[in-house]
This record gives structure tokens, sequence and C-alpha cells, in this order.
């Protein structure tokens, strides 16, 4: 396969040596060219510079086995992505999000919310423009619903993300197809579509459902004479099918493109060569090279966050330890201070129950001298009983409140016991808290490691391509066995594009759908009619003519 090559030619008109020669200039990624280069019998623009873009003329089957080298697959997913924005390919809405998403993971790497903010996708082209006039979403709705795919995608490298681009915009129905105008002997007009299977004969109003196609390994010879162009079917029972192009040069293009798209058809079936083989060999080390570099990349990464993991915890516990010692100190304190205040209290309500204590023995004393003094007069002696009464009540009363202050300072000395109590186990627990190991152990990260080549003959004005047709059983039976394990690798990525079909549908704008847009609708609803199918229909039932 041709290399993929997007490059930026500048034409200098001071640099021109004769009609149509230039002195070329070609700026790649990699390196600057400059040359002189004569062009024939093309119409070149006088505007300078002139833009060229030199692309891929044959399109693989199958791009992950067939792209060897990380930078041929990278231009040719530059390639594919220009075709489908630029709607060269036609690409469903549902599988233009699930494609962009790609893209994206491709040029941006692993989605980052802290980085990828809300408009970073603004300034991209991601969409056909078609399908962003298809629904009524804003900009931002568009954003959101590539930007949830892409999430999906962390971990996949460039050439990763580029690859699942290619094995889907691959099952596209216009992929690598090249259209010619042609007509059949009847004079009906109609196109002919020449891939990397085989040739197909489209409907001029329907690019993606062939009328009729023919397998490379069902092609027994392909030729033209002047306008008109035969294909011969291997099966001799099949009537050859003749249709006129417009121009001679035409003619040379399309027999061109058959015999190198069938010739790639039969090297994909035979054993790789050496050469071929080396190839595959420095990808595959390469490949694994990269793979054991990212994988040692994410372990150093997931290490490093895993130790900012434990720095945060352990400054969070440090907090966290600081405020329950803070808080320790403070009831530390408190206890003090009350211990302090419950002593003074208990000192004082002791020195008045003494005071009590002796207030009451004067009270007693004077009790026991008025007794002993003798009253001689009834009066008098009425008086002296009616002081003795008023000093035996007080003295009474006096009692009874030293007990009570006696009692009350009791109380005041198990409330102080209980304060120095609870002094003493706020200072045991300060203590605890002093004594507490600051880091944790940490557990260390499980780090796992992680030819025969066709004949052809040139007489006149007349060019005849004969294929070879051995082994033309085997490739059929390779071919419907490609199509089994192509189906069941497909399954889950439908099912992706309907949820999102489905959840986009309420949206759509029914007026603004394109002819290719009905006729997908129309194929999907009939259950998916495509040239993929249409190739693999038997092409020999009843064998009856070719009739379009």
């Amino acid at each position: 396969m041709a290399g993929a090559i997007a490059s930026r030619m500048s034409f200098s008109s001071l640099k021109r040596k004769q009609p149509k020669t230039f002195t070329v200039r070609i700026v790649t990624m990699d390196a600057e060219m400059e040359f002189n280069c004569e062009v024939l019998d093309h119409d070149v623009s006088k505007e300078e510079p002139v833009t060229f873009h030199f692309l891929a003329k044959f399109y693989p089957e199958n791009a992950e086995e067939e792209l060897v080298q990380e930078i041929t697959q990278h231009l040719f997913f530059l390639q594919v992505k220009k075709q489908i924005l630029d709607e060269n390919i036609y690409c469903p809405p549902e599988a233009s999000v699930l494609l962009a998403s790609y893209a994206v993971q491709a040029k941006y790497g692993d989605y980052d919310p802290s980085v990828h903010k809300r408009g970073f996708l603004a300034q991209e082209e991601l969409l056909p423009k078609r399908v962003i006039n298809l629904y009524q979403m804003t900009p931002e709705m568009w954003e959101e619903r590539i930007t949830a795919w892409y999430a999906e995608h962390r971990g996949r490298a460039r050439d990763e993300a580029e690859m699942e681009y290619l094995k889907i915009a691959q099952d596209l129905e216009m992929y690598g197809v090249n259209y010619f105008a042609i007509r059949n002997k009847k004079g009906t007009e109609l196109l002919l579509g020449v891939d990397a299977l085989g040739l197909h004969i489209y409907d001029p109003e329907n690019r993606l459902t062939p009328k009729i196609s023919f397998p490379w390994n069902e092609i027994r010879n392909i030729s033209y004479s002047d306008k008109e162009f035969t294909i011969k079917p291997l099966d001799k029972k099949i009537d050859v099918f003749k249709f006129n192009s417009s121009k001679l040069r035409v003619n040379k293009l399309i027999l061109q493109l058959c015999i190198g798209n069938h010739d790639l058809f039969m090297r994909r079936r035979k054993a790789d060569s050496l050469e071929v083989q080396q190839m595959k060999a420095q990808a595959r080390e390469e490949k694994a090279r990269k793979q054991m570099e990212r994988q040692r990349l994410a372990r150093e990464k997931q290490m490093r966050e895993e130790a900012e993991r434990t720095r945060d915890e352990l400054e969070r516990r440090l907090l966290q330890m600081k405020e329950e010692a803070t808080m320790a100190n403070e009831a530390l304190m408190r206890s003090e201070e009350t211990a302090d205040l419950l002593a003074e209290k208990a000192q004082i309500t002791e020195e008045e129950a003494k005071l009590l204590a002796q207030k009451a023995a004067e009270a007693e004393q004077e009790m026991q001298r008025i007794k002993a003094t003798a009253i001689r007069t009834e009066e008098e002696k009425r008086l002296m009983e009616q002081k003795v009464l008023e000093a035996e009540v007080l003295a009474l009363k006096m009692a009874e409140e030293s007990e009570r202050r006696a009692k009350e300072a009791d109380q005041l000395k198990q409330d102080l016991q209980e304060a120095r109590e609870a002094e003493r186990r706020a200072k045991q627990k300060l203590l605890e808290i002093a004594t507490k190991p600051t880091y944790p152990p940490m557990n260390p990260i499980p780090a796992p490691l992680p030819p025969d080549i066709p004949s052809f003959n040139l007489i006149g004005d007349s060019l005849s391509f004969d294929f070879k047709d051995t082994d033309m059983k085997r490739l059929s039976m390779e071919i419907e066995k490609e199509k089994v394990e192509y189906m069941e690798k497909s399954k889950h990525l439908q099912e992706q594009l309907n949820e999102l079909k489905t959840e986009i549908e309420a949206l759509k704008l029914k007026e603004r759908e394109t002819a290719l847009d009905i006729l997908h609708n129309e194929n999907s609803d009939r259950g998916g009619s495509s040239k993929h199918n249409t190739i693999k229909k038997p092409q020999a039932q009843g064998r009856r003519p070719i009739c379009i």
C-alpha cells in the first residue's frame, strides 16, 4: 500500500526554470525537502502557494493487519478523517460521534476534568456539517456527548486511538470506493465502484448499496477496447458484463485500480514475504517496547498518586491530632480552674462551719450561765425561762446550720476529688496523643510488569488483464470465514451506536435529511444492506444472466 502523506508544497515563481517546471519544497512533520519537478497534462493554479495532498491510492481491507509502521497509520488516519469530515465518505451521525471521541483521544490523550473543561472542543472540527445541521443540538450538547465517550477511552495511546478510528471507518459503505460514471449497453447511466473487495455497480442516486458486485476471486478477466470495458466472470455460465466510460483515460485509470487492488487482494491471502515479515516483527517489537514503557509510566504515575494520597492522609491525620491535642489542653485548663474554685469554696465553707460551731459553744455557755444564776422573783424567773427557751431555740438552729454547712463542705470535698480525677484523665489522654505514631505503615504497591503476479497484455489501444483462477474456491471459503469473525467483533460496537442513535433521534430535523441519510436509514431498516452483504450473496442461483 502506498504511504499517505499530507504535505504543503510551495511553488515559487522566482525559481521557475521553464514552463510547467517548478522547484517544489515539501514540508512534513519530520523533514523539509526541495527538488525540481515537471507537471504534465494538469491544469495547475497560478496562485501561490499551491497545496497538494499525497494520498493513499489503495485502501487496506484490515487496517490493523496491513498498516505496519506507525507513521503510515497516522497519515492514513488523517486522510480518512478528512474524507469523512469533507463528506466524501458517508458516516451515520451516531458513528460520527464515536469517531470524533477517538480523534479527541488521539490528539489530547487521557481525559482530565481539571484540564479539559467545558468548551475545550469549541475550535475543533470533529463532525461533518451534514450531521451538525441534521439535529437541533447546540455545540455544547455535541461536545457533551463526544466527551462522554472520550472519557471511556482512558489509557489508549495515540496510535491505539487512531487504529480504533480506522477499524470503525473501514466498515463504512463508501470507505475505499472509487466511483466512475459509466453506461451499460442500453445506455443506462450507472456508477462503477472499485475497492479492495471487488467491482460494484451502483445506481447514480445510491452510492451506499450496490446493485450487483463482482468479488475479485470471481473475476477471470478485465479488458477494455477504446471506451468499452469488459468484465468476464470466472463462471463461464454467467454472461459477460460490458459498459462504456466517458474517456479512454478513465479506462486506463480503472484498469490500473483493478490490477492494483486484485494484486493486493491475492497477496493478503498468501504468506507474507520475508521483507513484510521482518517489518511486522520490527513493528511488534516496537509496539511491545512502547507498551512496556507505557506500563512503566502508568506504574510510576500510580505510585506517585498513591504517595500523594498517603501524604494527604498523613496531613489530615496530623491536623486532626493537633486539634485533639488543643481540645485536651483546653479541657485540662478548665479542669484545673474548676478544681481551684472548688478548693477555695470548700475552704470558705469549712471556715464558716468552724465559726458556727464556735457560736454554738458560746450559746451553750451562755445558757449554762443563765441556768446557774439564781433568780429570785417570779418575773425574773419567767423572763429567765423565756431567755433560756430562746437560747435553746437559737442553739438548736445554730446546730442545724452547722450540720448543714458540714455536709456542704463534705460535698465540696467530693467535687474537688472528682475534678482532680478528671484533670488526671485529661493529662493521660494528652500523653497518649503525644506518643501516638505519626506515620502509618505503607504497603508497597505491587508492580506487575506487566507470487503469483497476474499478467496483462497491451496491444494498440486495447488492454487485457487475466486473473489466475487457482485456489479460488479456497479464497471464497476464507472470505466467508472472515465475514463471520467480523460480525462477532462488531456486535458490541453496534450496541453502543444504537444507544447513541436512540438518544439523539428525538432532536433530528427530518426535513434536513439528505438522500444518503434516507438510503442509510432504509438499509438499516432492511437489515443493514451494504456492499459487504451484496458481495457475499450467492452469485449463481440458477446461473441467471446479469441484467442491469
